[in-house]
């Protein structure tokens, strides 16, 4: 576009475009750290920015919907009728984009009865006479019927694209008309969904384009029916009313009550310090340097450091020079000031520089050990820690400012190079940064460098501040920074066999994008660093993530042995066991049939055996055949126990038995999981690579897998289990005295609770009535209704109805915590563990009550979960300390939820299952004895 062109006038359709950027982002929603939805501002703003940044428009103005459109309403009241409700993120988003707007000094419009595409209409209308180019910015196909040579659509790029600037050409072409007016006609045949205008019946986007070819305009086409035949004619003939209606409906209205004073839309200056006020409180850091930009003076400055020029030009950022060696340890603060964070590396102006001899490796080392705070990363041939050979590592300290260190492909020069740099990475008091730091700390760890004192990882930062997020480098750093990251797929290709590894790419490439990684590292971490303070987390951060981080570390890298034989021979049983089974299953159906097909199995039990004249069908069109749908079949027929037995034996087959081997590491025969502490929202740990915390245990066959598990030579297993740590955990946060005595005088809870609530003595609680309780109990936590535990005692509902209603009887004080808990979720917007993890639920307040139900319950159990996490973790960086502290060989292999899993040498096992007990029971200082249950043995079964 011109930008010399005078008088352009830009009318942005607000609520078109705050939904544009809502469902934009509808996927992974902006969320601050205190849960609030910013997706539509952020996606609004964002645009506005850019608009004003790339079009430099003499005008603008903003216009709203105001109250109901009762001036097609008083006509057609089903008019909009359709349109779903508005999603609450946009209803909150409104009053703070209307701050901003204010703020940045934009008229915002609107009248009362009239729609936006009135106001717009009217303005555009009346704006043309005084010699203005009006672009109408919106995405609405309605508005191509108001374009003329002086007005015209803006329709922003979607996801990054380009504009498109529909004038009158353009739109004839797209609706193949002779007149842009004739879109009114077009939407008047057709009808329109999202408004509910009708239109003609049986006419379509197609025959509508025919009839104006043809007819020119709905009128004319209603006055000659008579050529149409058949069907349609009959649909048209008896529409005819609701299509002239449809017209009326479609029509723009560009005499709306509103003046056109020039003067009130001239784009000013906007109040930087009150539009930052409004982008602090919702965490928009750094829209505020777009926005600021977007009205800046066009300026040139150079700054010339070393040997490379950094140039800031009013239409972007010229580099010169190449990467280089340095003496690059003079004032930065001339470079802070010149770069602007842009879209790309291609875009922004940095300082990144390579550093390959010793002599001045050592003067950047020196220069490192000066700072508060480094951010450091290392590039490998792998992501496997235990096969990965170090390519590099980057450091930064200053925005734009990066250091890359190419490193040799033999190991013993990466280790004289290491030497030079350990002075760095063992300083206690120099702050160490990197994302997904414990990374790093395994690569570095063997090369027998170990990364000391505090450490700040911005991946575990970012999950304390938005447990719910999404939490990668790139990911983050395109949200918060506004800057996409270079793919580490442009330079070693994407992910198959001939994917190449970092050492392939030149030192240019190599520089760039480890130093990149550092940069955007170390800005990411002046962002969350004080968000953690303010959000009181740096306690947790610090004293509990951050320690725990070297402690998985550990584990991870000691792995835990597999017995392969007893696996190989596991996986013939199944298998004899499977085709037994399947004999069996064929028998009792009379028919054989393909056991992992749904679709003929749903074929043999609800067609042939007719086991259920109701079954449910999938969208698929095939019989749901889930395992929750075949245990309510479980009584019908003996076929459906085989058949979950067989699915049991066919997942611990191929999931385990099968998997397992495929996992143990060449170097050591042992396997080796990793340990994730930003997966789980409650903050729970997770495992992966393989899944050690899913090995079955709710069968006897499941169990027996564990056995597979074994201690080396010399050596046993310890299993250390926490007994029922949630229960005692939310009688203590609750004060439930009923429930704080039981525990404390040692009694059986699930027989107590049974007791209190059949109101019969300890001594005389039966089975069945300890396992209802049992599941009422654990049930509470969760937030299970009387629906829920009927299902799962056999109780009828109105039977579980009362035994909840007893129970609270019983317990009065879990009532009242549930219910506080709850009403602190609705006024704060999360929940907080003991030690003040944060979870935020956003849906605590929803319209929708199967939503709001589900926060609720994540309300209640949420705090507990993450309590017993909290706990667990605590004690986990006890024990590694106290280990450590009294040099014993014990190594901590294995967390799996409540449960430790250790290796230790036979002369250490009494000790160490002391010091495990002492350390897990004593976590914590709590009223409610945490009991730990210490087990011992040659594999983890026997342990456990």
């Amino acid at each position: 576009m011109d930008a010399t062109q005078d008088k352009r006038l830009f009318l942005i359709d607000a609520y078109a475009m705050i939904f544009r950027g809502y469902y934009a982002l509808i996927r992974n929603p902006r969320l601050t750290s205190t849960g609030l939805d910013t997706s539509a501002i952020f996606g609004f703003t964002n645009s506005l920015i850019e608009l004003i940044r790339r079009e430099k428009p003499t005008h603008l103005a903003v216009v709203f919907d105001v109250g109901r459109a009762s001036v097609r309403t008083d006509d057609f009241a089903d008019y909009k009728a359709n349109r779903s409700e508005t999603p609450e993120a946009i209803k909150i988003a409104v009053p703070y984009i209307h701050r901003i707007l204010e703020g940045m000094h934009i008229p915002i419009l609107g009248v009362e009865g009239y729609e936006a595409d009135d106001v717009i209409g009217t303005i555009a209308c009346k704006a043309e006479k005084e010699g203005y180019t009006t672009f109408m910015v919106t995405p609405d196909k309605d508005f191509a019927q108001l374009v003329t040579d002086k007005i015209k659509i803006y329709k922003p790029g979607l996801k990054g694209g380009d504009i498109e600037i529909l004038g009158v050409e353009e739109v004839k072409a797209k609706y193949e008309i002779e007149d842009p007016k004739q879109v009114i006609d077009y939407l008047a045949m057709m009808g329109d969904a999202v408004d509910n205008i009708p239109g003609l019946e049986g006419v379509g986007e197609k025959t509508a384009m025919k009839f104006l070819k043809e007819f020119g305009s709905i009128e004319n086409l209603l006055a000659n029916t008579d050529k149409l035949k058949g069907k349609l004619k009959e649909k048209v003939e008896a529409s005819a009313e609701r299509g002239i209606l449809s017209k009326k409906l479609a029509t723009i209205i560009c005499d709306a009550p509103i003046e056109f004073h020039q003067e009130q839309y001239d784009l000013e200056t906007p109040d930087f310090e009150k539009v930052k006020e409004v982008f602090e409180e919702i965490e928009f850091r750094r829209l505020y340097e777009n926005l600021y930009r977007a009205f800046a003076p066009a300026v040139t400055e150079t700054v010339v450091v070393s040997e490379v020029e950094v140039k800031q030009t009013p239409t972007g950022t010229e580099i010169k020079g190449q990467a280089m060696q340095l003496d690059l340890f003079a004032n930065f603060e001339e470079l802070d000031q010149a770069t602007s964070t842009k879209s790309s590396i291609e875009h922004n102006d940095h300082l990144y520089q390579f550093v390959d001899n010793p002599k001045a490796q050592k003067k950047l080392v020196d220069n490192l050990l000066k700072q508060r705070a480094v951010c450091f990363d290392t590039e490998t041939t792998s992501l496997n820690e235990l096969e990965a050979e170090l390519v590099g590592m980057s450091f930064s300290y200053k925005k734009g400012l990066a250091y890359y260190i190419p490193l040799s492909e033999s190991r013993e020069e990466v280790l004289q190079t290491l030497e030079i740099f350990r002075p760095f990475f063992e300083k206690e008091d120099l702050l160490k940064i990197a994302h997904n730091l414990k990374f790093d700390y395994k690569i570095l760890k063997q090369y027998d460098i170990t990364v000391k004192g505090a450490m700040f990882d911005t991946m575990i930062a970012h999950y304390l501040l938005n447990p719910d997020g999404r939490h990668g480098m790139d990911y983050l750093s395109e949200v918060f920074l506004n800057y996409k990251p270079v793919s580490i797929e442009t330079i070693i290709g994407k992910k198959g066999k001939k994917q190449g590894t970092f050492r392939d790419a030149d030192l240019r490439t190599q520089t760039d994008y480890a130093a990149e990684d550092a940069d955007v590292t170390f800005q990411l971490y002046e962002l969350f660093a004080p968000q953690l303070k303010k959000e009181n987390l740096e306690d947790l951060f610090f004293n509990i993530e951050m320690p725990l981080m070297e402690v998985l570390a550990k584990m991870e890298l000691a792995g835990i042995s597999l017995d392969e034989k007893w696996l190989a021979q596991e996986s013939i049983d199944l298998e004899n066991d499977l085709r037994n089974l399947e004999k069996t299953i064929f028998e009792l159906s009379e028919e054989e049939f393909n056991m992992n097909s749904p679709k003929q199995l749903g074929e043999i039990l609800f067609e042939k055996m007719q086991l259920d004249p109701k079954a449910k069908k999938t969208k698929t069109g095939q019989y749901a055949t889930s395992e929750d749908v075949l245990q309510k079949l479980a009584s019908k027929h003996e076929i459906i126990k085989h058949i979950l037995e067989y699915r049991t034996y066919q997942k611990l087959k191929s999931t385990y038995v099968d998997a397992l081997p495929s996992q143990i590491d060449k170097l050591d025969n042992r396997v080796h999981t990793n340990f994730s502490q930003t997966t789980a929202a409650t903050g729970r740990l997770a495992s992966v690579n393989p899944n050690l915390q899913n090995i079955p245990i709710r069968t006897l066959r499941g169990q027996q897998i564990r056995g597979a598990f074994v201690s080396g030579e010399g050596k046993k297993i310890i299993s250390a289990d926490y007994s029922q740590i949630e229960l005692r955990l939310i009688a203590e946060i609750s004060g439930e005295d009923n429930m704080i005595k039981a525990f404390q005088d040692g009694e059986d809870i699930h027989a107590s609770t049974a007791a209190k609530l059949f109101k019969i003595p300890l001594e005389e609680v039966s089975k069945t009535q300890r396992s209802q309780a049992k599941t009422v109990n654990f049930g509470i936590i969760y937030g299970q209704g009387a629906f829920a535990l009927a299902e799962q005692t056999g109780l009828s509902r109105t039977e579980a109805k009362q035994m909840i209603e007893a129970y609270f009887e019983t317990y009065p004080k879990l009532k009242e915590y549930m219910a506080e808990q709850v009403n602190k979720a609705r006024q704060m917007g999360y929940v907080e563990t003991i030690l003040g993890r944060k979870r935020h639920l956003k849906d605590i307040n929803s319209n929708n009550f199967v939503v709001r139900g589900h926060a609720e319950r994540n309300a209640v159990n949420a705090p507990v979960q993450g309590s017993a996490a909290d706990v667990v973790k605590l004690a986990m960086i006890k024990i590694d300390r106290e280990l450590e502290e009294q040099q014993m060989k014990t190594k901590m292999l294995l967390q799996v939820h409540d449960e430790l899993v250790f290796e230790a040498p036979a002369d250490e096992i009494e000790a160490a299952s002391k010091l495990i007990k002492t350390e897990m029971e004593n976590a914590l200082k709590t009223q409610v004895p945490l009991l730990v249950e210490i087990g011992v043995g040659n594999n983890w079964l026997e342990a456990h």
